[in-house]
């Protein structure tokens, strides 16, 4: 899908996860912006700067919490002149559908998305991908990172351990360990900041992507989400890469998921207009 006027380019937003930063975009900037599209990647709070800065000094993102992640974007989108696409990975995916639960975004695609308030199932592969951080309650201030070891059993399960090691290096950064906790005790908390209103008929098309090998975020959390959607009459869909690991944006094969989730986007964006 190739835009030769930019005036019908469609401006896209592309939102990190927790551990990583816009970097982990790259591929995706660099090959939609080739197709004519605006594309901004922004950071979240205390995330912005180089992954080897970052590494050195986290301390700017420790004790950030998900809803001021949330407000960053908000601002963002809000400042846009017409609605974006909202692209959105992991805890990225999460901040997706609070945005166009908010009445943001014209179509919202969240890829191997974090599980928001309400989602019941807790795989054991999830378990063990986040209790490096969840097994100790003061992290909860902290920003945490993932060991290399860690991070191929998180994210890059169906790499090979070199190929693991390199995505390590380039993108791994520690991450406000607060939005994980969050996260994990959502369903145990009533003013939950990932709570979502699943009646809302009025938020625009969300398609869901996951990987069929992802770890950390299992096809059925992501499943379970989506079906959670039910309650509404806006369209929500699912789809599913087999063999795909939680680096679904970055691992081989990510141009296939780059066009399906632009063309869906797109087609179900238009809908709105």
């Amino acid at each position: 899908m190739r835009f030769s006027n930019a005036q019908d380019a469609p401006p896209v937003v592309l939102i990190h996860g927790l551990w990583v930063t816009p970097r982990s975009w790259e591929h995706w900037v660099e090959y939609y912006t080739s197709q004519g599209l605006q594309v901004s990647a922004p950071a979240w709070p205390g995330v912005e700067g180089e992954v080897e800065d970052l590494r050195v000094d986290p301390s700017g993102m420790a004790g950030i919490g998900l809803q001021q992640v949330v407000d960053r974007y908000d601002a963002v989108v809000r400042g846009m002149e017409q609605p974006p696409i909202l692209i959105g990975h992991s805890f990225g995916g999460t901040i997706v559908q609070l945005l166009l639960d908010r009445g943001l975004g014209s179509a919202g695609v969240a890829i191997d998305s974090a599980a928001v308030k309400g989602v019941l199932p807790l795989p054991f592969s999830t378990l063990r991908s986040t209790w490096p951080v969840l097994r100790n309650p003061a992290n909860k201030r902290k920003a945490v990172g993932l060991s290399a070891k860690q991070f191929h059993y998180a994210f890059a399960n169906t790499l090979s351990d070199e190929q693991s090691l390199a995505a390590y290096e380039r993108y791994h950064v520690p991450g406000p360990a607060r939005v994980l906790f969050e996260g994990a005790f959502a369903n145990f908390n009533s003013q939950a900041p990932t709570r979502i209103d699943f009646s809302n008929d009025r938020r625009a098309p969300l398609l869901f992507i996951a990987g069929g090998a992802d770890h950390i975020v299992p096809p059925k959390v992501n499943r379970a989400n989506a079906r959670l959607y039910g309650k509404s009459t806006a369209i929500t869909e699912y789809q599913e890469y087999a063999g795909r690991s939680h680096l679904t944006i970055g691992q081989e094969g990510w141009r296939e998921v780059a066009d399906y989730a632009l063309t869906w986007a797109v087609d179900h964006a238009t809908v709105l207009r």
